[in-house]
């Protein structure tokens, strides 16, 4: 199931333990190396007082309407007790708000928000929100995850549109017939009724 990322800020984390909320997701923690997220920082009335707490994703036992579903209270850890998860912290990697070039240099847009797989936390498409001039025609770009190239701290690089990349800008039908025939138009109705000369 494909979740837009912004939709899962806030969310509640439920311990089957405890019966109920224990925390609520307030910021992904996204790896820049394969697009995954890989754990939450956690906020709550239960949190408060304690070292700043993370919820890794691989501890999250399912995801649905409730929210974050997890074991227990346990599975909250401390961000310096997970060194791969500090590390990305401090690089304040944010998906958020990154340009999007082709390899050409094309400037696409800026990162608006994504979609996550819910079960295994892979970022699978980035939405783009396109520049203020080609917004009016096209406001938004959804580029799959096969297309991207590189990512770096300002930028991703996506595959070029001759390249037979699938990142395509809509087309607006500007010679547009309709393949219908319309009943009521006046020509066809005047054949009905002399046909029927009652009528």
């Amino acid at each position: 199931m494909l979740v837009v990322g912004s939709k899962l800020i806030n969310v509640p984390v439920m311990s089957m333990h405890v019966g109920g909320e224990i925390a609520r997701a307030k910021v992904a923690i996204i790896d820049p190396e394969n697009l995954k997220v890989i754990a939450y920082e956690l906020s709550g009335a239960l949190l408060r007082g304690t070292q700043e707490k993370i919820l890794r994703t691989d501890d999250v036992r399912e995801f649905g309407r409730l929210g974050f579903i997890v074991d227990s209270q346990d599975e909250l850890v401390a961000r310096e007790d997970v060194v791969r998860i500090d590390e990305i912290m401090k690089f304040k990697f944010d998906l958020v708000g990154l340009k999007v070039v082709t390899k050409k240099g094309k400037r696409l847009g800026k990162v608006s928000d994504y979609l996550v797989d819910a079960g295994d936390f892979l970022v699978q498409k980035i939405i783009v929100q396109r520049p203020v001039v080609k917004a009016l025609m096209d406001p938004e770009l959804v580029i799959d995850r096969s297309e991207i190239v590189e990512i770096d701290d300002y930028k991703i690089v996506v595959k070029d549109e001759e390249a037979g990349s699938k990142v395509k800008e809509k087309k607006v039908a500007t010679n547009f017939v309709p393949n219908f025939v319309n009943p009521f138009a006046e020509p066809a109705f005047e054949t009905i009724r002399s046909q029927n000369p009652d009528g």
